[in-house]
């Protein structure tokens, strides 16, 4: 056991600049791209609510979906011709997403609401006080808990009136990996669903109590959408409240109750 731990942080130690790397990030980034666009031109798609995003995906607009189901709203806005901006974690690994999300015609702005939240909100709030692009991010991300909307999003809308749009996609052939946000996987030759809800309004003057009857509600429409579709595709029930570091500790327990009784 000691010799696992001493070869994983060494391992650790000899990628972690490699990672860091922007030209390997990049490299990284292109060869997650090219799995994402055959499994998008091998799948039958539909779309529900198609409307909306057409309305918006060159407006000032905020376009919410769970930080497990990003995957495929990638190529999805890509070939639909959005223009907008992603949030991402300044993480090595938030910015290799972001590399990512550049393939696919979204802009970065770096952070999130519990690291460098007022800079974030303010280059937010620019991007949509400009009129011509939308904003694309996670409300229950980096780090959880999964599946429950932050105040980020709604402090977006208020402060600049553009509408809260949630997204969300399933897939007939899809794995779902053992994450704390249970990231949903399309897979080759399935029938892929994304459905997009309708707008979401936040009055500026809204009181405390009017903004969590927001928060509280987008957060209800966003977990219907992801149980209708999964529960049409036979998926299991993804759980709510999962915490990234929570879910780690929890797996080093299992790992060390599995190797007591031995």
């Amino acid at each position: 056991m000691i010799h696992n731990k001493k070869f994983r942080k060494a391992w650790k130690k000899f990628w972690n600049p490699i990672l860091g790397c922007g030209l390997i990030q990049w490299f990284v980034a292109i060869c997650l791209s090219i799995p994402m666009w055959t499994v998008y031109f091998t799948s039958r798609k539909e779309y529900v609510g198609l409307e909306y995003f057409k309305q918006y995906r060159k407006k000032p607009a905020i376009f919410v979906f769970w930080h497990g189901r990003s995957m495929m709203l990638s190529p999805i806005i890509r070939m639909r011709g959005m223009r907008g901006y992603a949030i991402a974690s300044r993480h090595k690994d938030g910015r290799m997403m972001a590399k990512l999300q550049r393939l696919f015609g979204l802009k970065a702005i770096y952070g999130s609401t519990s690291e460098g939240g007022i800079s974030v909100l303010r280059q937010g709030v620019r991007v949509l006080r400009d009129g011509r692009y939308a904003l694309c991010l996670s409300p229950d991300g980096p780090g959880g808990p999964s599946m429950r909307v932050q105040d980020g999003a709604l402090y977006f809308a208020k402060m600049t009136g553009a509408p809260i749009i949630p997204v969300c996609f399933s897939s007939s052939r899809a794995w779902i990996q053992k994450r704390w946000d249970r990231y949903l996987l399309a897979l080759h030759f399935s029938r892929i669903k994304c459905v997009v809800g309708k707008p979401v309004f936040v009055a500026p003057n809204a009181s405390a109590e009017e903004f969590e009857k927001v928060r509280k509600n987008l957060e209800d429409v966003m977990v219907k959408q992801v149980r209708d579709l999964d529960a049409e595709f036979g998926l299991f029930k993804v759980e709510q409240d999962l915490t990234a570091d929570k879910f780690k500790q929890d797996m080093r327990d299992a790992r060390k109750k599995k190797k007591a009784g031995k």
